[in-house]
């Protein structure tokens, strides 16, 4: 099995389409960001930042969001940025994990489990 490099796009393109820029301001989105599309495109807008309002019609992962581009992620966080910045689209971070300490304990889902079976 060969492995190729993950960022495997013309160098050329991915710099026009970033503006030369290369990483996010921030670090707003992660790999499982839900983003949202607030409106339709505009005439006059970057491609990419068509496509990506298309694709977040419905709730989208960053992830999904690169692979349906072919972009790399890197590139993906930077247009979404932009996005962000002008209110054209919404982030969502998935919640946190519960800690262990907010879970019920144990001994009383094991009295509960006794007298269901009781029932």
């Amino acid at each position: 099995m060969t492995r190729r490099p993950v960022d495997t796009g013309d160098p050329d393109r991915l710099y026009t389409v970033t503006g030369g820029r290369s990483r996010a301001d921030d670090d707003t989105f992660d790999l499982v960001t839900l983003v949202i599309a607030e409106c339709e495109p505009t005439p006059g807008m970057q491609s990419e930042h068509v496509r990506i309002l298309d694709l977040c019609r419905h709730p989208a992962a960053v992830v999904e969001i690169a692979a349906e581009m072919n972009l790399p992620i890197t590139v993906v966080r930077i247009l979404l940025g932009d996005l962000l910045a002008t209110g054209r689209i919404t982030a969502r971070h998935p919640r946190a994990a519960r800690s262990v300490a907010s879970l019920p304990d144990s001994a009383l889902l094991k009295e509960v489990l006794h007298g269901l079976r009781n029932l």
